[in-house]
């Protein structure tokens, strides 16, 4: 499976230009079927949370509907990151997934919200997070500060999620926290982990990049720098597996103890 990572800035509270940049990288890097692109968090509006009620989606469109003529345009799978969508006056940072024939495969509010970022004054919490399949394979999402939380994620892997896809917004002062955050995600659940995270400013958060794609192992496969960038991996599923039958983690859990 090939995964193509799009690590873009973002117009702030300017989703006309964000859609327009989003269209022109996907249709620059796509290669064609057996491709899945991944995008970041809040990728059409940015932290303009105290403009949502103008700016943000509503019921999911116009992203929903630009992410399903790219997939079918290109005949790739999208993770399309998160949006802000206005659902009924509540706001919600948005995961979207679409698949290659253009339907819409999955959807996750972020459960987590961040403080620091204010997103608990704006935006209403998700309550549920479940796998979805998408080009054979059994994925999880979730959404930046999510990431702080690992009985999230080990449910999903639980589950059988074999990827994470991990969107994000993560402040390039605390790239240390992500980085060792993804590995250790990655390494206790036996999966892969493909973090998009932003670059660029919003004017009070300078966004660190480094985008990366580590393996069940926890070995970074490829880790983008601080600039805009698209990078393809290709990963190898059977590993999972692999790695689960030889480090037999789930088999040997406890959740009785816990």
């Amino acid at each position: 499976m090939k995964v193509t990572v799009i690590q873009m800035d973002v117009a702030l509270g300017n989703p006309e230009i964000n859609r327009k940049r989003v269209s022109e990288l996907i249709g620059s890097a796509v290669s064609g079927r057996g491709q899945v692109v991944v995008l970041p968090e809040m990728w059409n509006t940015g932290y303009a949370l105290d403009k949502l009620d103008v700016i943000a989606d509503r019921s999911g469109e116009p992203s929903t509907g630009l992410l399903q003529s790219l997939a079918r345009e290109h005949k790739v799978d999208i993770i399309g990151g998160s949006v802000s969508s206005n659902e009924n006056s509540k706001f919600f940072n948005r995961a979207l997934v679409v698949n290659s024939q253009g339907e819409l495969v999955h959807t996750y509010n972020k459960i987590h919200l961040f403080r620091l970022m204010k997103e608990e004054q704006y935006l209403h919490p998700g309550n549920r997070n479940k796998p979805f399949d998408l080009a054979g394979v059994k994925w999880g999402l979730i959404i930046c500060y999510d990431l702080r939380f690992p009985e999230l994620t080990r449910k999903l892997a639980v589950d059988g999620a074999e990827i994470l896809a991990v969107p994000a917004e993560w402040p390039k002062v605390r790239l240390h926290h992500w980085r060792s955050l993804l590995i250790a995600r990655a390494i206790e659940n036996q999966q892969y982990v493909v973090a998009v995270n932003r670059v660029g400013s919003d004017g009070k958060n300078v966004f660190g990049g480094h985008s990366m794609v580590v393996d069940p192992l926890g070995e970074v496969l490829y880790e983008a720098g601080e600039q805009e960038e698209v990078f393809t991996v290709d990963i190898d599923i059977g590993k999972v597996a692999e790695v689960r039958q030889a480090i037999p983690v789930f088999s040997d859990r406890c959740p009785d103890c816990y």
